[in-house]
């Protein structure tokens, strides 16, 4: 069975790397005479977000072989990243041969890789299925509506995902509700994460500062937002210390619009962090702030407080029973929320059903039987 998985961004790895595991789990406990049942695994990293230092980090801690192919497709708008990811990847295809392409979440490679690959009859699995915004002013669910209507296999992480795949009329037979990987990441690494001594480098206590990551162009991109959220990060600097990595776009609009001196000196800037260290930050926060989608996740299961400053969410399990809060855009409302949980107003989490870092296994399960004939 040779199987190609796809890679774009960072937040692509943590949702790879166990499936990865598991492969190289199930070929170990094969025996080595029956080479017919054995998985050629083999990884494409389209280049779609490319940072060569950062991405070297990524792939060192969560222990990845390096990437069997590089389109190097790099900076571009959506519709040249699709079309130039399309024609490089169709290359691989035709040579390889695989049986199943896995992508995984929504960026511009999980849709490219997904129409390539079916457009040569080759069969896809999408991770992370099923999830919708219902916004579809955000690039990232049209990549999640189209690369869901094409593919065989439709992993899903929440029940939200299985009702809307139903309502979008997805044969049931396609839909596997099994958990979250990235769920599997975090558990895997906890031992790592819990030893880090990331919060000694910043000089912070457990529990007793704010994480901020700010990155959508609904927010980062109007002068407006961003004075509101510097407004935010300040008031709250009263209060806790803030840690703040900035995402490369962020950053480029801070000093654009000259507002890296006007933070207080109680908010620690920082560069984009490793997978490990930034973990730890996220594990012993008091309070995070974010628009990022796999944060508000990984804070439901680590039980942190997170607000997420956008007016919808693609992930609703992490709010109906985990510790997310949605603010919407309203930086005075997400302060508000802010000063409610550092003034002892916690909302009580639950980990949702099956984030129990079982979700690799039961995937490959899936497709190990599904192309074994059973």
């Amino acid at each position: 069975m040779k199987i190609i998985s796809v890679v774009g961004a960072r937040p692509n790895y943590m949702k790879i790397a166990p499936i990865i595991r598991q492969f190289s789990a199930i070929n170990n406990s094969l025996n080595h005479s029956l080479n017919e049942n054995r998985i050629q695994h083999m990884i494409c990293h389209t280049g779609q977000h490319y940072d060569e230092e950062m991405s070297n980090i990524f792939f060192a801690e969560l222990e990845l072989p390096k990437p069997d192919f590089h389109l190097g497709i790099g900076a571009g708008t959506h519709s040249e990243q699709t079309g130039r990811i399309m024609i490089e990847f169709e290359k691989i295809l035709l040579k390889e041969k695989p049986d199943l392409v896995i992508v995984v979440g929504d960026v511009n490679s999980t849709i490219a890789c997904s129409l390539a690959a079916v457009k040569l009859g080759i069969k896809v699995a999408h991770i992370e299925a099923g999830l919708r915004s219902f916004d579809r002013s955000m690039p990232e669910e049209i990549n999640r509506i189209l690369t869901d209507s094409i593919s065989d296999f439709l992993f899903v992480t929440e029940k939200s995902g299985l009702e809307n795949l139903k309502h979008e009329g997805v044969d049931d037979s396609k839909i596997h509700f099994v958990g979250h990987v990235m769920i599997d990441n975090l558990i895997n690494y906890l031992p790592k994460i819990e030893i880090s001594k990331t919060l000694n480098n910043y000089n912070l206590n457990k529990n007793d500062y704010i994480l901020v990551t700010m990155h959508r162009p609904s927010n980062v991109d109007d002068i407006n937002k961003l004075n509101n959220l510097v407004n935010l990060l300040n008031n709250l600097a009263g209060k806790r210390k803030i840690v703040f990595p900035i995402h490369p776009r962020t950053m480029k609009n801070f000093r654009l619009y000259d507002l890296l001196e006007t933070f207080s000196e109680n908010i620690i800037l920082t560069q984009p962090l490793g997978y490990i260290d930034f973990m730890a930050l996220a594990a012993n926060a008091e309070l995070i702030l974010t628009d990022s989608g796999g944060i508000q996740e990984e804070s439901t299961y680590l039980n942190v407080q997170c607000i997420t400053i956008r007016n919808n969410t693609e992930r609703p399990i992490t709010v109906e029973v985990g510790t997310n809060h949605l603010a919407g855009d309203n930086f005075a409302y997400a302060q508000q929320i802010s000063m409610e949980i550092l003034n002892g107003r916690k909302k009580k989490g639950q980990i949702p059903e099956l984030w129990d870092g079982k979700a690799s296994q039961r995937i490959a399960e899936i497709l190990l039987n599904k192309f074994s004939g059973k």
